[in-house]
């Protein structure tokens, strides 16, 4: 059974900066499971699920939702997460099996996979009918970077945020997550050269996620201030029942003429890399349970 992930959130430096750190590992390995990544893809997938589980901690309804697409033209294609206020996530690349050299300095190519010219969008949705969509164009592809300035140029909300991903000899998933610091309005010089300063200490917050936990890294930094913990998880919203609504929307005479052409009617989620197949009798089944044949 899939563990969850979590994210911590509290107030620091008197109440003047929101420090929030995710532990990411097991989402990031389930995504890793999902969809065959390779170690460059898992780390740009995993660092753009790592920031949308930060922007989905801020919508205020649990059916509340949000989805980020980062789209620079790289070997790997688009990315494409999705999530809502319950922090469930989902989330693909739209080349998983891509793998790059390492760098110079043997890190991972993010940059090349996801590429340097593009955009990274944001769309949130809070059910009032007026969707909010953000802007911004990627500055490095590495993802950081890249949300790092969408926070300030689309949501005028400075922020200072390191993101990592570790991979094991395995291709597995051994410490994946983030830590944003967001100075409030108002801050004082003196807190905002504080979150300067602490950003540069976790140029590895994967090393530090894996070592410590989410629960070390924000105790290092929190002084005792009260926490607040919520879970992350892996959770598409696709299921059978859900298709089988869809294809009961299309009509008797379209599903035929669908099964004709194909011989069954076939569905698949990019999001959690599921395909779903519906024979003539399974179509069939569905119009006559819900009184359509």
């Amino acid at each position: 059974m899939q563990k969850n992930s979590k994210l911590l959130k509290t107030l620091i430096c008197g109440g003047e900066v929101s420090l929030a750190v995710c532990d990411m590992t097991a989402v990031v390995g389930e995504a890793i499971r999902r969809h065959h990544l390779t170690p460059v893809a898992a780390a740009a997938l995993g660092r753009t699920m790592s920031a949308t589980a930060y922007l989905c901690s801020w919508l205020k309804e649990e059916k509340s939702s949000l989805s980020v697409t980062v789209n620079g033209g790289g070997a790997g294609g688009k990315i494409c997460v999705a999530g809502d206020g319950a922090l469930r996530l989902r989330g693909f690349v739209e080349h998983p099996e891509v793998s790059l050299p390492p760098r110079a300095d043997r890190k991972l190519d993010v940059g090349g996979f996801v590429g340097r010219t593009g955009t990274l969008t944001v769309i949130r949705d809070d059910g009032d009918g007026i969707p909010f969509v953000g802007t911004s164009a990627l500055v490095s592809g590495e993802i950081a970077e890249d949300f790092s300035a969408y926070f300030l140029t689309s949501e005028q909300r400075p922020t200072a945020l390191a993101l990592g991903v570790k991979i094991a000899a395995d291709g597995g998933c051994i410490g994946a997550g983030g830590i944003f610091f967001q100075p409030l309005p108002g801050a004082s010089e003196e807190s905002i050269s504080y979150v300067e300063g602490a950003i540069g200490k976790f140029s590895h917050i994967s090393s530090a996620i894996a070592e410590e936990g989410a629960e070390g890294v924000m105790r290092g930094l929190s002084g005792g201030a009260n926490v607040d913990e919520r879970t992350v998880s892996f959770q598409c919203r696709c299921s059978r029942e859900r298709i089988s609504s869809l294809i009961l929307s299309l009509g008797e005479r379209e599903a035929e003429d669908i099964l004709r052409e194909q011989g069954k009617i076939s569905v698949y989620c990019h999001y959690c890399n599921t395909a779903y197949d519906f024979t003539r009798e399974d179509v069939k089944a569905i119009f006559s349970e819900r009184g359509e044949a």
